[in-house]
């Protein structure tokens, strides 16, 4: 019994001694750094209330004028290196990258699947999954997807015009919603090849199964705490991520996809459609001598199911905050819809993919609502090795820290954009655009791990703005919510509740 009562002691002061070593890490090396919770570290408030958002932009503010090229910081019991200089950042992202090639998140693709995808993936795995995947994103295959928005963004336009009658005052439309609806119907198809209908029966169990990975927890807060504090170790554990029935829906789905395509021997110009191809092709040699290794089902569902949470949450979002601030200010949407008429005359009145990409305005003010509501917050890697910051040769960013770079923090900095609360899509203009660093605007990333989505999100985001920009105006009325109330148990930016606005026919 006095053994047991010792070895209680022992392992007690063990993990205190290594608790004070891991927040004291930062004030022992003369780095500046709020003093840490013993448990949410600097996440104070996280998912109860402070949203992730919230938490890295006062971080930031506090800091950011100290001279400091970064400070440090604890995402739980992880210690991160927060950025606060632009060229560190740069540096990470772009010039040093082989340095910080590594995102340092938690996958399991052995008992996890779906958490193996390229956004989680690290190291040699993740540069082949990346090498397969970005033929799928050039311009002539997104020219392939085209006609398969399209036909999604005009069953959205039939399904607006019954929510706003003619020859009325306009209805009261929860576009939040809306938005959901509609990109849940354009990835459904593009990713799985299946025509989900969500625009016209909302409560499907397709865009319920995308919402929960957002907001809900497997594990209670202490094991996803583990997870997210020590990824590596979680993974030894043979720990999951992923709630169980989201699991079991997309392994399911993509099962059965696959089975009846290859059965029926069927072919679609979709993202599914070229993962197949590759699981089909199997491993095969590089003229360098190079093996690399074929898809399981595992890694096509992971990626399939990462391509549809990508485009399905951070396109509506930005549609929808693009609405709610054009709503506000009527005259930018006044010029937006003159841009898209004009241009469409010019194109015998079709939405074609030349036609979207020649509407600048509308990007600029696509663009101009990413920055002012960043879906992701952050941006993260981790050091592969020692690294002495460039300028500062007492200062190294240990091998294996994370790095933090507070992209929407970045994006509200006066000094990069004056008067940052103010909605101007002015600041994306050709000429504001190259007079900017990259790294000052990152709502797709930066560098050779940036968002390899990002052309089919612009895309889908273009299509869906200008057809409803083009038939119907927006205006605010009394349920519409200034300012938005955001969730702080999600990941990326949500609001609590919808997003209200007037519709009227034009």
């Amino acid at each position: 019994m006095l053994f047991i009562i010792y070895l209680v002691i022992a392992i007690a002061t063990l993990l205190a001694y290594l608790l004070y070593r891991n927040t004291t890490y930062w004030r022992n090396r003369g780095i500046p750094q709020e003093p840490p919770h013993p448990f949410f570290g600097n996440l104070i408030g996280f998912r109860k209330t402070r949203t992730v958002h919230r938490i890295l932009e006062d971080y930031y503010n506090k800091f950011r004028d100290t001279n400091h090229p970064f400070v440090g910081f604890h995402f739980l019991h992880r210690k991160c290196a927060f950025v606060l200089d632009m060229k560190l950042a740069k540096n990470v992202l772009i010039k040093d990258f082989s340095n910080f090639a590594d995102r340092g998140q938690f996958h399991n693709v052995r008992d996890d699947p779906l958490t193996g995808n390229i956004f989680n993936l690290d190291g040699k795995r993740w540069k082949e999954m990346r090498q397969r995947l970005s033929p799928t994103f050039t311009s002539g295959k997104m020219k392939f997807m085209f006609p398969i928005v399209i036909k999604v963004s005009e069953e959205f336009v039939k399904v607006m015009f019954e929510e706003v009658p003619a020859k009325s005052e306009g209805s009261i439309i929860e576009i939040k919603d809306l938005m959901a609806r509609f990109t849940t119907d354009v990835i459904g198809t593009c990713a799985f090849g299946i025509e989900c209908n969500t625009l016209r029966t909302p409560e499907s169990d397709f865009r319920k199964m995308g919402s929960k990975v957002f907001t809900d927890l497997r594990h209670g807060v202490l094991l996803t705490a583990l997870t997210f504090s020590f990824p590596n170790l979680a993974a030894k554990l043979r720990m999951r991520m992923m709630p169980q029935d989201v699991h079991e829906f997309f392994m399911g789905l993509v099962n059965e996809t696959i089975a009846y395509r290859e059965k029926e021997k069927i072919k679609r110009n979709d993202f599914m459609e070229m993962l197949i191809e590759m699981k089909q092709r199997g491993s095969y040699t590089l003229e360098s001598g190079e093996v690399v290794e074929g898809l399981n089902i595992g890694e096509l569902a992971a990626q399939v199911f990462v391509f549809y949470l990508a485009g399905f949450e951070t396109s509506s979002s930005t549609m929808s905050y693009c609405l709610y601030e054009l709503a506000q200010h009527t005259d930018i949407q006044d010029k937006v819809r003159e841009e898209i008429n004009n241009v469409l005359e010019q194109h015998d009145g079709k939405i074609t993919y030349e036609s979207i990409k020649a509407m600048h305005y509308l990007d600029q003010v696509i663009s101009e609502t990413l920055r002012l509501y960043t879906i992701v917050p952050h941006i993260e890697r981790k050091a592969l090795h020692d690294y002495v910051v460039p300028g500062h040769p007492n200062l190294v960013i240990e091998s294996g820290t994370q790095i933090i770079i507070p992209a929407a923090a970045y994006h509200r900095n006066e000094k990069f954009y004056p008067d940052p609360e103010k909605f101007d899509p002015e600041r994306f203009s050709a000429d504001e655009v190259a007079a900017r660093d990259s790294v000052e605007f990152l709502a797709f990333g930066d560098g050779p791990r940036n968002c390899i989505g990002m052309r089919f999100g612009q895309m889908q985001t273009r299509v869906g703005m200008a057809q409803l920009i083009k038939n119907f105006k927006f205006s605010v009325c009394e349920k519409t919510d200034i300012p938005l109330t955001y969730n702080p148990e999600s990941f990326v930016m949500g609001t609590i509740g919808g997003i209200y606005l007037r519709a009227e026919r034009v």
